[in-house]
């Protein structure tokens, strides 16, 4: 029985949605061989590029919604960051593989950037080309796609969180490790993310990170300075392991960019991104922007990580970014 290692974009909803969906697809491909699957989250830290290759040690190894790497054993990928590639090189081993994978008569990598989430990429690719339903369970991917691609009604509905997957959202975003992986991943096999999205354990979860997030908003509306048509929030001051997203989008809904620096214990985050609300029409290319100081992203949404003790050059960085967005 092969054993498959599915390296994903760890505390990311869309990460573990993939995870879900590429197991069907693989099962629906490969049904009989009695697979067992590992999950591991890979996170974006200070230096690091892809996954790392001790972790690829299954009989078969997959990476989704996360950086190529030209490692040696990587059977699948999927991917749809725009700024998946770090190299040229990369690009090239990556287009090398796929054609062969065509060539072969059955293709295994793939990237778009055009895709609103990686889970969608994998459903649409798995539809046409692996005979995969991902109709099973409709909201997995609907939730998924909308929370990816920030593509909320409302901003407020993204700050409020009433609804059950958006708490669900939060747990992962905060607790999604290689353990809640290999835990919630199967159960999203078995049961309709509507379900489990509104089990008790996971509003058991949900209760002190909301809490938690009521303060981050208070927090922020203490905190955000505007820069132009940009918003500045610089929370460095603190250890927070998580920062959410939207909330100045909420509280200044004329904005056309967030820029956002907060540190946790492990590292400084600046978090970037463009109102999709905002009357103002996008003009930066956010990807570009953070792949310039070794981060990466979306053309609207983007990250870039530096050390943990480097607050001073976060706090710069952050600074500058706006400045840029505004101009």
């Amino acid at each position: 029985m092969p054993r498959v290692v599915v390296a994903t974009h760890g505390h990311c909803f869309d990460g573990m949605c993939s995870a879900v969906l590429f197991t069907r697809l693989y099962r629906r491909r490969f049904g009989a061989d009695g697979a067992t699957f590992t999950y591991h989250g890979a996170g974006y830290g200070p230096g690091q590029n892809g996954v790392d290759a001790r972790v690829l040690s299954g009989d078969v190894n997959a990476v989704l919604d996360f950086r190529f790497s030209a490692l040696p054993g990587l059977d699948w990928y999927f991917d749809h960051h725009v700024s998946a590639f770090v190299t040229p090189d990369d690009r090239a081993a990556f287009e090398r593989r796929a054609a062969e994978g065509e060539a072969a008569g059955e293709r295994r990598y793939f990237h778009d950037g055009a895709y609103s989430s990686a889970t969608k990429l994998i459903a649409d690719v798995g539809r046409a080309r692996f005979g995969l339903d991902p109709d099973v369970d409709p909201g997995l991917l609907a939730w998924a796609d909308m929370i990816d691609s920030a593509a909320f009604p409302s901003a407020e509905m993204a700050v409020v969180r009433a609804e059950p997957e958006l708490r669900l959202m939060t747990v992962v975003e905060h607790s999604g490790d290689d353990a809640f992986l290999q835990k919630m991943v199967p159960r999203l096999l078995e049961q309709p993310l509507a379900e489990v999205a509104r089990a008790p354990d996971v509003a058991a979860a949900y209760e002190p990170l909301g809490k938690a997030h009521e303060a981050f908003v208070k927090l922020v509306e203490q905190r955000a300075q505007t820069v132009g048509a940009s918003v500045l929030v610089d929370l460095t001051d603190q250890i927070l392991e998580v920062a959410g997203k939207f909330v100045t989008y909420a509280l200044y809904p004329e904005s056309a960019y967030s820029v956002l620096a907060s540190r946790s214990k492990s590292k400084c985050k600046i978090s970037v991104g463009y109102n999709p609300w905002s009357p103002v029409p996008r003009t930066h290319n956010i990807a570009a922007i953070c792949e310039r100081h070794g981060g990466g992203g979306h053309p609207v949404v983007g990250a870039i990580s530096l050390p943990a003790d480097r607050v001073d050059a976060a706090k710069r960085l952050a600074r500058s970014i706006a400045e840029e967005l505004a101009s």
